[in-house]
């Protein structure tokens, strides 16, 4: 029972942590451009390449 006493607030507080950070990277504009880094891999740059 004790144990319980420890890990649920323990629990609480952490889940709460990771609220925040997903509304703190949400508010930054972190998950605006969920595309553009899955088409950026595919575009061939030719002035990029150093031979």
């Amino acid at each position: 029972m004790n144990g319980l006493a420890i890990l649920i607030p323990v629990a609480l507080g952490l889940g709460m942590l990771g609220l925040l950070a997903f509304f703190w990277a949400l508010k930054r504009g972190q998950f605006e451009d969920l595309d553009g880094a899955a088409a950026r891999i595919l575009i061939d740059d030719e002035d990029d390449r150093s031979a």
